[in-house]
Parts: C-alpha cells; sequence; structure tokens
C-alpha cells in the first residue's frame, strides 16, 4: 500500500465519525454558462445563475472568466479594448448589491482598465455583505493560436491572493494560471482553503474526439493534482458554447483535497450546480499524507531560473 492508506483506513472508521465536521461544511456554486454579443443579457444571466445558485444553498458562488462577453482572444483587434472597465467599478458595484441580497460570496473575472494602455485580466471578489473585497490580476498570459491574450492583458501586478470571506478563506487563480504547480502551492501557503478557477477554454473544430478526450482529462488532472499536493478543493469553472472556431468544453468541476472529483458538469449545456465541500478534509489529508510537512524548501532556489540545462 502507499504510505497512508492504512491509517487512513482506520482513522476514518474509528475517529471520524461523520457528525463531527458539520460546522466545517461550505456549499460552492458553479454557473457554467455560454456567452453571446449583448453584455448586459450576458451580466443577468449571470446574475440569474448567482440566484439559482443562492436559491440551492450556496455560500460562494464562482463566474466563468470574462463572463460579460464572448471570449475576444481569437484575434488581435483594438476594438475590443472598448470592452474593459473599471474594477471596482458598475459590474462589481451591482454584484455588491447582489451579494448582500443573498448573503453568497461572489467571484467575478472582467477585462479591468486601469489607465490608458494598461489592461488586465482580473477577479473579483465580494463577500457575502456585499463588502468588495479586492482583486487579482491573471499571472501567467498565454499567447496561441486562439488564445491571443497577450496582445490585451498585462501581466498581473497584485502576486498571489487570498480573500478571507464570510464562508472561509478563498485563494483565486485564472485559467493559463491553473497549469503552474506553483501558482496553486503559493496561494495555498498563504492560507488558502479552496482554489478558485474562472477559465475560459475550449477544443478547436476541427480536432478529433481522442485529441479532446485528452485535452480535457490533462486539464482536469492537473488541477486535481494540485488539490491533491497542497491539500485544498479546488473548483474550475469553465464556460461552454461555440465562439468563432472553437468549442469551449465546459466540464467544469469540484475535487476535493486529495483529488476526488465531487462533481463534473457537462461538456455542452449550461449548468448551475451547487456542491458541499468540507474544509476539515484539508487538516485531515494533509495531517496523514504530509507533503506540506516533508517539502525541502532549502533544495527549491533553481527554481528561480528559467531554464537549469547547461
Amino acid at each position: 500500500m502507499w504510505p497512508g492508506m492504512v491509517r487512513n483506513i482506520w482513522i476514518n472508521c474509528i475517529f471520524l465519525p461523520k457528525n463531527t465536521v458539520s460546522e466545517s461544511k461550505i456549499k460552492v456554486g458553479i454557473v457554467q454558462k455560454s456567452c453571446g454579443h449583448n453584455l448586459s443579457e450576458n451580466l443577468d444571466s449571470a446574475q440569474a445563475g448567482i440566484r439559482e445558485a443562492a436559491s440551492k444553498g450556496a455560500n460562494i458562488v464562482c463566474l466563468q472568466e470574462l463572463f460579460l462577453s464572448r471570449y475576444f482572444c481569437f484575434t488581435e483587434d483594438y476594438e475590443y479594448f472598448r470592452l474593459a472597465e473599471k474594477v471596482p467599478g458598475n459590474t462589481t458595484e451591482q454584484l455588491q448589491k447582489l451579494a448582500a441580497e443573498l448573503n453568497v460570496v461572489i467571484v467575478a473575472s472582467l477585462f479591468e482598465k486601469v489607465d490608458a494602455g494598461v489592461y488586465f485580466n482580473t477577479a473579483a471578489v465580494i463577500d457575502a455583505d456585499g463588502k468588495y473585497l479586492g482583486k487579482y490580476r491573471k499571472n501567467h498570459i498565454p499567447d496561441d493560436p486562439g488564445f491571443y491574450e497577450k496582445f490585451y492583458f498585462t501581466p498581473g501586478d497584485s502576486g498571489y491572493r487570498v480573500f478571507d470571506t464570510m464562508f472561509g478563506t478563498i485563494g483565486v487563480l485564472i485559467c493559463w494560471d491553473q497549469w503552474y504547480p506553483e501558482a496553486a502551492r503559493i496561494t495555498s501557503l498563504m492560507g488558502a482553503q479552496i482554489l478558485f478557477y474562472p477559465t475560459a477554454i475550449g477544443w478547436a473544430n476541427t480536432q478529433s474526439p481522442d485529441v479532446n478526450q485528452e485535452q480535457y482529462q490533462a486539464w482536469q488532472t492537473i488541477q486535481r493534482s494540485h488539490a491533491i499536493a497542497n491539500g485544498v478543493h479546488v473548483v474550475a469553472v469553465n464556460r461552454c458554447g461555440t465562439e468563432e472556431e472553437l468549442k469551449f468544453w465546459g466540464g467544469s468541476f469540484v475535487a476535493d483535497p486529495f483529488g476526488k472529483v465531487l462533481y463534473q458538469a457537462p461538456h455542452d449545456n449550461e449548468v448551475v450546480q451547487v456542491v458541499e465541500t468540507d474544509l476539515a478534509l484539508s487538516d485531515f489529508y494533509r495531517v496523514h499524507w504530509p507533503f506540506m510537512r516533508d517539502r525541502r524548501i532549502d533544495t527549491y532556489t533553481p527554481l528561480n531560473n528559467r531554464y537549469l540545462k547547461s
């Protein structure tokens, strides 16, 4: 058996009755939507999704990346800069009112304009009383066919962030960040109990089903590995629907601190789902699979280099 398996089974059976950790249970809401050309309709749809999640008992609701518009990074077009807005600003103000009304935390990904020529891909976090807690600016910016984000977004300057909400301490990273274990590790070390990943990722229309599944499985697996390595829940919220030559693959999911998928959304359909998480599991798995304890931080200095092969 792997280290810890015998201990885990024994302790589960004897010392962890189901009624001992109920106070640590938090319900997270996934709002997986497709987007049209009308920004107001997209906002209305997102707000309706938040309301539905709240009606199902959600404490924290996460929207997909850049939920206000269709994904515009297929091409490099100056016209799309007009979509950007101040954060905090008009959209966050509307979401603050909604959060206070529904008593839910909201994670909202927006195209932020800071000043002339300075734009970020930004996630705002709003507490359940309507207070604006702050923002995280996407650090890792892709530049690939169909994902020309470096044309639009400045690399994030906020550093990695955690947010102390009324329902726990959460970390927020954005889409391309999800492929980097360093980002998940740092955010977890800062105290995040749940990692949220607002996302916009999909398949090219010309790809085969086998390639599609290979890509989706890699995407989910890397994020489940962040859950395991750091002993935290992971919530990934993707968009769905076809835009330009890309079919966004949906498949939003929640994983527990040992990588178990608690829920996975369909690839094709819009969905609002609420999933119960148990924050007490982080301590359990970190104790019995002590990856955090056994880290050799004194050996990691080489990670500050981009490349090591001489």
